[in-house]
């Protein structure tokens, strides 16, 4: 870990164009530890007030990008308004860490693969031009969507898999201003610059996260599939929120974690679904469509059908949210 100064930022003028912030720190110090991040200088941006705040705005809810994931996940606004988004930020981590992490932190978290943390293993997101281990190695967790020859890893938020079924904004503010990306395009797929995650520009930090009206608040489910119940990262993880009449569905989204490089959506088969009764079928049709272009390695091509399984079994469950309780199972 290398030595660096700490400076403690008051105003946001005092951050804007600086190059590393640091809030919750919950990946940030991880990467500094395995000498992944070398800032000079850390900028501490806690004391900036403003972006801890959760509240209402005309269209909808404003998170503040220095909201701890607990406190969102647990505030009631979040919780009576958008319960998809407060069961997928309790189903990441553990309770130490989301006390701590922040929610524009959770954004820029960078993957777990096992070679971008391997200083001796090559890997295009560390070190550009210096090959992918993961291709050949062993690729359990990785990506099997929007993969290039450059980079197979998985992008690991479970909070922002809920942020784009629900079609959040981020807002960011640098040198050149303020400004809103649409969460679609705020995180980027791997193509020949893997070690850019996310179209943030240089010196631009996160304020905050807008939801909109729309909530989904009868019909929804996360559903999070990994190989321990707790503090794991998904292998699948899904977000399905529907609007229903009667058994006719009027609008569905479904966004998937744990399977590319950005969190997974196919609005085609939302619009598919438009219109479809709510069966098993019509949901495996959709999942069809989603998962069309998948391509497996020597030790994830299972993640293909599980993924299938994943998005019919969660839809089914976003009919009956009950169903999300400790011990229930979904009907049939």
């Amino acid at each position: 870990m290398n030595n660096f100064s700490y400076q403690r930022a008051a105003t946001l003028s005092d951050v804007v164009g600086k190059s590393t912030f640091v809030a919750g720190g919950t990946n940030l110090l991880d990467l500094m530890k395995y000498n992944l991040s070398n800032a000079d200088t850390l900028i501490d941006v806690n004391a900036l007030t403003d972006f801890h705040a959760i509240e209402e705005v005309p269209d909808g809810l404003r998170l503040g990008s220095l909201a701890t994931n607990a406190d969102t996940a647990y505030d009631s606004l979040v919780e009576n308004r958008y319960p998809l988004l407060s069961k997928a930020i309790l189903a990441g981590a553990s309770a130490q860490i989301r006390n701590m992490a922040t929610n524009g932190g959770n954004l820029l978290q960078r993957t777990r693969c096992y070679y971008f943390y391997d200083a001796h293993a090559p890997c295009n997101k560390r070190v550009p031009g210096s090959g992918c281990s993961a291709i050949k190695g062993y690729n359990r967790n990785m990506a099997i969507l929007g993969t290039s020859d450059q980079c197979i890893a998985v992008y690991p938020s479970d909070m922002s898999v809920a942020l784009s079924a629900l079609d959040a904004v981020v807002n960011v503010s640098g040198l050149n201003g303020e400004r809103s990306i649409a969460f679609e395009d705020f995180h980027r797929l791997p193509g020949d610059t893997p070690e850019i995650d996310n179209n943030l520009q240089p010196g631009e930090l996160i304020t905050s996260i807008d939801l909109p009206e729309k909530t989904f608040t009868k019909n929804y489910s996360y559903l999070k599939l990994r190989d321990r119940s707790s503090y794991a990262f998904a292998l699948i993880s899904v977000a399905s929120a529907l609007e229903l009449e009667g058994d006719t569905i009027q609008e569905a989204r479904i966004a998937l974690g744990g399977v590319a490089h950005k969190p997974w959506r196919v609005k085609e088969a939302e619009q598919y679904l438009t219109g479809k009764k709510t069966d098993r079928q019509n949901f495996a049709a959709a999942a069809d469509i989603i998962l069309q272009g998948a391509v497996g390695f020597e030790h994830n091509a299972f993640k293909i059908e599980l993924a299938k399984r994943a998005i019919i079994r969660n839809c089914i469950m976003a009919l009956d949210p009950s169903t999300q309780l400790p011990g229930a199972q979904p009907s049939a």
